[in-house]
């Protein structure tokens, strides 16, 4: 055996002496052999529970022999678009083609179809009629049931369907997977495998289904965009493996698509079995005359502690794929691990990060969760953190002290999204304390994503005060520490709920700290959250009623301008939205003004003015998921003015 990846050519099955495989598993990315990898997770899995697995990186969709070069697996297909969904892997908010992929070798882009999930299950029909197909991974999860789809602005049906595919394994599915493996092995007809937790399988008799909740039809949703917000409302209340039912969605000529309950969250001791697993920590070697796999750089040094989020964000689809529930590796399991990373030939003694969806969440937030599972109808930190979460960071944070003492190790620091509210609500300090000591590289990032409370409101995130108050907080306890180290807030525009009058407010907010970001997310319509389905039907799930939807790309882009004013390309766009909006009293010469008048935009000293007062951030003020060593991509530009009064 010259490698202990898994094989992905008939020459390393015949270096291995497997005639015939368990398993083929065709993947979107590059074969990357890493627990932060999808693939990597499942194929290792099996192999612990004794299936063979290969893998078909990227086949070439436009040549069916590429899904036949390790021959027909003896139980099923395994399909994932891979790491992301295809279509945000390919296209920007603006539909326009990315030029690049990071999880292709050399990060080549086009290296897979759009709609891959759906395209490469067309694929291996064509050459394998009968082998059971299992698409799982955050592609086929998120588009388990009828949903939105951005790029082609149209309603589309399940994912099963168009794949024509036999079963989906939606979440993690490291449990839905192996009990899929067990039944197909025993015998079981796929069409049979109806009673796993955490799938989704296709019928026409739904008879023998146990208190199932019929949504409205395939054809209801696409005729009335309100029965679809009915329909995700059950849906996002019914992800949770305590109390969620199964859920029948009716397709034309008596078919139906069936969600059965999610899966059990995983205990601390099956975390720590699959990231113990014999990964090789790396993409495969066959990659290295391209240059290798890029995403590698972002989490060869980083540590995977928790899963799960209930931070609630609408514009998140942690709720529909990892649930509220906080999943947990043990200190030992991850210390062990970075003790493996120590001893890389090329560890600078730094850690680049210790989190997950969210950082500096370590157990649920509350007792009752493990046994009643969390609150149908109740958030836990929107829109005010309720009286029976339990914020503490006693865990984390003995956890990141162990690892600052680990030898050969530097600096640990914390990258992933820091829950700010989260964060505030718990009474001790020291957490906070020695994030801010230990744990940065300059600058925070945090997420307050907007200013208006009444756009917040529509994002699930709490009230501006709260943000305020963290900046407050973080400001002191940099001097205190005698720090001098940024805070940068993750923005975002054209959320639903927004209009030019909320785009305007976070302007002047910004004029007030004299801070312009570097860079500012548009609205995202990704599939499977509560955000997109406003996005959509212009009804907010939660109560069914109205909000504004910003989808005229020039208004578009006229938020997105008003947060970045002071870039002297964005003038016309900001003029435009200030007359637009009646805010002329913001074009002037005032220091309250946004803009100066339209006959002074060309002159030379305001193009100058403007140009040198664009920062990508300001000493103690904001920030948002991920801080650590500065990236050689861009070069950070430091706060140069202060600010204003």
């Amino acid at each position: 055996m010259k490698n202990g990846f898994l094989p992905i050519t008939a020459q390393e099955l015949a270096e291995r002496g497997i005639e015939q495989l368990d398993f083929v598993y065709v993947t979107g990315d590059a074969y990357v052999d890493h627990p932060s990898f999808g693939p990597a997770i499942i194929s290792r899995l099996l192999e612990a529970h004794g299936y063979s697995v290969g893998i078909i990186s990227q086949p070439d969709w436009k040549d069916e022999s590429s899904i036949t070069i390790l021959g027909r697996p003896k139980l099923a297909f395994f399909v994932s678009s891979g790491n992301m969904d295809s279509m945000v892997n390919h296209y920007s908010v603006s539909k326009k083609r990315r030029s690049t992929d990071a999880y292709t070798p050399g990060g080549e882009a086009g290296k897979r179809p759009d709609h891959a999930t759906v395209v490469y299950g067309n694929l291996i029909r064509k050459s394998y009629r009968d082998v059971p197909i299992i698409i799982g991974g955050i592609e086929a999860s998120l588009r388990r049931m009828a949903h939105y789809d951005y790029w082609s602005d149209s309603f589309k049906r399940s994912i099963l369907l168009d794949s024509q595919a036999d079963l989906i394994s939606y979440g993690m599915g490291e449990k839905s997977i192996v009990e899929i493996a067990d039944a197909l092995a025993s015998g079981i007809s796929v069409r049979d495998i109806t009673f796993i937790n955490g799938t989704v399988y296709k019928t026409k008799d739904i008879s023998g289904i146990y208190q199932g909740l019929q949504l409205p039809s395939y054809e209801e949703m696409k005729a009335d965009k309100k029965h679809y917000a009915e329909s995700f409302m059950i849906q996002y209340e019914n992800t949770d493996s305590c109390t969620g039912k199964p859920m029948i969605e009716p397709y034309p000529n008596g078919v139906f698509v069936v969600q059965n309950p999610p899966q059990p969250p995983l205990t601390t001791e099956e975390m720590d079995r699959i990231y113990a697993l014999p990964y090789m920590r790396t993409y495969h070697p066959s990659y290295e005359e391209k240059g290798g796999v890029p995403a590698i750089a972002e989490i060869k040094y980083s540590l995977i502690s928790n899963r799960g989020c209930f931070g609630g964000c609408s514009f998140c689809a942690l709720t529909f794929h990892q649930g509220r529930t906080i999943q947990v590796r043990s200190h030992e399991s991850i210390i062990e691990e970075a003790k493996l990373l120590t001893q890389e030939k090329d560890f600078k003694g730094y850690i680049h990060d210790v989190g997950g969806p969210t950082a500096n969440f370590r157990h649920p937030s509350c007792e009752k969760q493990l046994t009643k599972g969390v609150c149908k109808h109740r958030q836990c930190l929107f829109p005010k953190p309720c009286p029976n979460m339990k914020a503490d960071h006693t865990d984390y944070l003995a956890l990141l002290r162990k690892l600052r003492a680990l030898p050969g190790v530097k600096k640990v620091f914390v990258r992933s999204g820091i829950r700010f509210d989260y964060l505030l609500a718990d009474s001790d300090d020291s957490f906070f304390k020695e994030l801010v000591e230990h744990h940065i590289s300059g600058q925070l990032k945090v997420a307050p994503e907007h200013i208006s409370d009444a756009v917040l409101c529509r994002m699930g995130k709490p009230e501006n005060a709260v943000y305020e108050k963290f900046v407050t907080k973080y400001k002191k306890l940099n001097q205190k520490l005698g720090k001098n180290q940024f805070l940068v807030p993750y923005l975002m525009s054209s959320h639903p709920g927004s209009t030019l009058k909320e785009a305007i407010e976070l302007a002047e907010y910004l004029r007030d700290l004299g801070y312009m970001p570097e860079q500012v997310q548009d609205f995202y319509p990704t599939p499977s959250t509560l955000s997109t389905v406003m996005y959509y039907t212009g009804l907010d799930p939660r109560d069914m009623k109205p909000v504004y939807v910003c989808r005229n790309p020039h208004e578009k882009a006229m938020q997105r301008a008003l947060i970045q004013y002071r870039n002297p390309k964005n003038y016309e766009l900001v003029y435009e939205a200030l007359k637009t909006a009646h805010r002329e009293d913001l074009i002037g010469f005032d220091k309250k003004c946004l803009i100066r008048p339209r006959k002074l935009q060309g002159e030379k000293t305001f193009a100058n003015n403007k140009g040198k007062s664009s920062q990508n951030s300001y000493k103690g003020k904001t920030g948002s998921k991920s801080n650590g060593p500065s990236k050689p991509k861009k070069k950070t530009i430091r706060n140069t003015h202060k600010k204003k009064s």
